[in-house]
């Protein structure tokens, strides 16, 4: 259960080696967290989060998940609700896709469609579900600002976060007043690994912050969560830039 502060003691990372996520492990274990759970397809980046994260003191465990198999979700993840309650689910998969190339590969397009949309809504239902079963807990979910709307440079990307974002929010209002708090979160560029060879873009911002974000958010029971909080009011603008303008914007 969480604390009084409302931090969870059990957390579950789907997609244990984003540096988002085990920035946000980090943050949470100096608080109260005491156990993990990486999950994630078997490597030896998995094996070193879940090493770094022992030597900070937690009960750290790995287990294998593929987000691109959703017949495999029901039976990995009820893995981990058979050992106990879990307070927080945080869903930290994701890929960015080469947007030059995958216009040209329809099939690379839909596989980054597959892992950032069909791929979390299996692993958000299956989670969803075992979350109500227990009757508390938290599901945290990175969507991203590109899903407020389609830029010119990631549009496949963004679709599917898109997807996600519009999900999760449903998902959100489905479980109101079972005791599970749902959120969203949508950081604009975060320099991570993942992100390396793109260059930053206005208001960049870190996994730390990131995870600072989260961390506010779950004490405040927050449905929705910008990072850094800037963007909001920036995307609410782009929202309503007229097409042919927007078009011509370096976005």
């Amino acid at each position: 259960m969480k604390d009084v502060f409302g931090t969870p003691q059990s957390l579950l990372i789907l997609g244990g080696t984003s540096d988002i996520a085990l920035a946000t492990a980090r943050r949470l274990i100096a608080r109260r967290t005491r156990t993990v759970w990486l999950a994630g397809r078997p490597s030896p980046d998995l094996e070193k989060a879940a090493t770094h994260l022992r030597g900070l003191g937690a009960d750290t465990h790995t287990i294998t998940f593929d987000a691109l198999d959703p017949a495999s979700h029901e039976m990995a993840l009820g893995k981990i609700f058979a050992e106990g309650d879990v307070d927080m689910v945080l869903l930290a998969f994701g890929m960015l896709g080469d947007q030059a190339r995958d216009e040209r590969d329809p099939v690379a397009a839909v596989r980054v469609a597959q892992t950032n949309y069909t791929g979390a809504v299996s692993a958000g239902l299956v989670c969803a579900r075992a979350l109500q079963a227990q009757g508390h807990g938290s599901l945290v979910v990175l969507s991203s600002v590109a899903a407020e709307r389609a830029r010119r440079s990631d549009f496949i990307y963004g679709s599917a976060k898109a997807g996600l974002d519009t999900f999760t929010q449903g998902l959100g209002d489905a479980l109101h007043g079972t005791g599970v708090h749902v959120m969203v979160v949508r950081p604009g560029f975060v320099r991570t690994r993942m992100t390396a060879d793109h260059p930053a873009t206005l208001l960049a911002t870190t996994p730390e912050a990131v995870a600072t974000a989260i961390e506010l958010g779950l004490r405040r029971r927050s449905e929705t969560v910008w990072v850094p909080g800037a963007m909001r009011l920036v995307m609410t603008a782009l929202r309503h830039v007229p097409r042919p303008l927007y078009r011509r914007l370096p976005l």
